[in-house]
């Protein structure tokens, strides 16, 4: 059987309307939205295997999904952080525990690959650091439920463990080609400086270009420009992610980035327009890139390596690594409320992507795919367990912040219609603003 182009388009256009109600169903069930998109590629898989039409190669469409969808989805983040000085504890605590759990992760994991599958640590350690990055493609939808400060924390943790992961993984890589210390030394060094300097030179120079452009098609232009940016620069093998963010955050914190003589450059009505255009544009372009990735990647499961004992028991054991370590760093960090915190580890997109790029001369052939799908599964189902089980019920720090909030809120009115009743001007609006926590 053959498909025809119009058996594609209605496909495409089911699985994007199934997105936006599976998005419905998990603010209101707490069940992961990326879950059931590979629920929904693994079903359309077996439909099209039943109807005896001719399987497609899959792989090179999910490959540029995975790229176009890691930028948007850190351009997307980076465009929801704000950085205000009384933001630098949850800042501070979301990084140190980012790094720690990525490199506790990454080693007990090398270990467990390299005792199995009998290969030397360092290439243990390459396939290792995929599995051990927190998918902040899968965290930032499906944490809607969750209160204000862990809803926060989690976005600012999943964002650095993507971008550090990335970094740590291209630099692995660079190691295990380079044929010195000195020169992997000099290759990491060149690397980070480069890769800063770059990507604050670009940012502001595109902020400034763009807020001049007068047309008013400009926007998907930007994100080709910034897709452009990140391309070349793997290709010159810079950690490219790290352009995206830092255009993102000066974007969305001009303020705190364009001082001093700078100052005179910005035109803030301009910005203002591009900001709030963009971030309509990014979040819609997001939520397509992530529907189609997951429902694909769901086309490509193969069931049978799941029934491997083998792959069963090296995917438990990783599970053990990440989730024991986690607790462990989370309770020595952040000493408060850790639940659902400690379950919320998912594994996905860039998880995926990484494992397409490792070098051919670096490769595995005994690991088994199996036990990337073991995992990414079961710490999607993990999390979903977890947020289900905790309901719409914030933590106890959460609950302090909120009833904090509340009583400086009803205060605040009280002042204002005593005031009013006196016919005095008020407080401020913005003064109320500025404690309410992170939208």
């Amino acid at each position: 059987m053959e498909l025809s182009s119009y058996t594609f388009v209605i496909v495409a256009s089911a699985i994007v309307i199934l997105s936006y109600f599976y998005n419905i169903i998990s603010k209101k069930t707490n069940i992961p939205s990326v879950l059931l998109l590979i629920i929904t590629g693994f079903g359309i898989k077996q439909a099209i295997t039943y109807m005896g039409a001719e399987e497609l190669d899959l792989f090179p469409i999910l490959e540029v999904l995975g790229i176009v969808g890691l930028i948007m989805i850190v351009l997307e983040a980076a465009l929801d952080l704000e950085l205000k000085r009384e933001k630098a504890p949850i800042l501070y605590k979301a990084l140190l525990i980012a790094f720690l759990g990525l490199v506790a992760s990454a080693g007990i994991i090398g270990y467990i690959i390299q005792f199995f599958l009998d290969v030397e640590f360092g290439i243990a350690l390459l396939y290792a650091l995929p599995l051990s990055i927190i998918s902040s493609a899968i965290v930032i939808p499906s944490i809607t439920a969750l209160g204000e400060h862990k809803k926060e924390f989690m976005i600012y943790e999943s964002t650095f463990s993507d971008i550090l992961g990335i970094m740590f993984f291209y630099f692995l890589i660079s190691g295990l080609e380079a044929e010195h210390t000195s020169e992997l030394i000099w290759e990491i060094s060149w690397n980070i400086v480069a890769t800063v300097v770059i990507s604050l030179l670009v940012s502001y120079m595109l902020v400034y270009i763009f807020q001049n452009i007068r047309t008013k098609i400009k926007l998907f232009l930007l994100i080709a420009v910034l897709i452009l940016l990140y391309a070349i620069g793997k290709q010159l093998h810079l950690s490219s992610l790290l352009i995206i963010l830092v255009f993102g955050l000066i974007l969305n914190n001009q303020k705190v980035f364009f001082k001093g003589v700078l100052d005179r450059w910005l035109k803030p009505e301009a910005i203002k327009s591009i900001l709030t255009d963009f971030q309509l544009v990014t979040v819609e372009t997001a939520f397509i890139v992530r529907t189609f990735f997951f429902v694909i990647f769901g086309a490509t499961i193969t069931i049978e390596s799941l029934f491997n004992v083998e792959v069963f028991i090296i995917s438990t054991l990783i599970l053990a690594g990440i989730y024991i370590s986690r607790v462990i760093i989370i309770k020595a960090v952040e000493r408060k409320d850790i639940d659902p915190q400690i379950y919320i580890a998912p594994r996905g997109l860039i998880t995926i992507l990484l494992f397409f790029n490792i070098p051919s001369n670096l490769q595995i052939p005994e690991f088994d795919s199996g036990i990337l799908l073991y995992v990414i599964l079961s710490t999607s189902l993990i999390m979903t367990w977890s947020l289900i089980k905790g309901g719409s019920k914030k933590g106890m720090y959460d609950d302090m912040l909120f009833d904090d909030e509340v009583a400086g809120s009803s205060a605040e009115v009280d002042a204002t219609e005593k005031s009013s009743k006196s016919g005095s001007e008020g407080e401020n609006p913005s003064s109320a603003q500025a404690t309410r926590p992170y939208p």
